[in-house]
């Protein structure tokens, strides 16, 4: 990742760490809601517990985060840019650990499920729309490292997918629960699945999005697609040019 040279090397040393500290808890909630649709679909309910137990420590990771960048931000008065890179890695923190409370969402309810038993269990695919959000979430998280805005304008074009694939399951799960009342409660638990899968989605669309702001200073999350994409192709004529 490119830096900008400052007069505080102490400073550049610390804004690596912290870089670092929050692409690893970037991996580590991508790999949490791996393991919770694992426990789900294998009805491992050892991995559904390390989840929720390993969502505190999610949460910690959030405090101390916010309070480094708060931090270097007290202690060195960052130039513009750096301030920005700053203030996009407090907004990422945010949404990394709702994102880990989406996979205890997700491990909670497939808790329920599996102790509930197999039987009255509808048949939804998801493993498809959760590689998607974790791709999405990786994604946003390299578009970040590389300041890449192509990159973080796809990703926020892919979650209209998993949205679509969202409004595809629930209606196949309302037609299941309409065909046979015995289904409800267990479709239900689904469609928490399901929704928290959605809210991933929404989640790295943010990350991504934060990357514009990063670069260009602009906040562009009501302006929609197109004015991402066109900010996208700005940057992209901005770098043919240069000499």
């Amino acid at each position: 990742m490119k830096m900008n040279k400052h007069t505080y090397t102490h400073f550049d040393t610390e804004l690596e760490q912290l870089q670092q500290r929050v692409l690893l808890m970037g991996a580590q909630v991508c790999q949490q809601i791996n393991k919770a649709f694992d426990g789900y679909t294998n009805a491992d309910m050892a991995l559904i517990e390390d989840v929720i137990a390993t969502e505190k420590t999610i949460n910690r990771d959030e405090v101390e985060l916010d309070e480094m960048c708060v931090q270097l931000i007290a202690r060195h008065s960052p130039t513009a840019g750096d301030l920005r890179l700053l203030m996009t890695m407090m907004q990422m923190v945010t949404d990394l650990e709702r994102v880990g409370d989406e996979a205890k969402k997700i491990a909670k309810a497939a808790r329920k499920i599996i102790e509930s038993g197999p039987a009255f269990m509808p048949s939804v695919e998801l493993r498809h729309v959760v590689n998607l959000a974790v791709a999405m979430l990786n994604g946003a998280l390299d578009a970040y490292v590389r300041h890449d805005l192509t990159a973080a304008a796809a990703i926020v074009r892919q979650d209209k997918e998993v949205d679509a694939i969202y409004k595809g399951v629930m209606r196949q799960l309302v037609t299941f629960m309409m065909e046979d009342p015995r289904l409800i409660s267990r479709a239900l638990d689904i469609i928490f699945i399901a929704k928290s899968i959605e809210r991933i989605g929404d989640h790295a669309t943010n990350i991504a999005e934060y990357v514009v702001y990063m670069d260009k200073g602009r906040d562009i999350r009501h302006e929609g697609i197109e004015e991402m994409e066109r900010e996208a192709r700005n940057a992209a004529d901005g770098d043919a040019i240069e000499p």
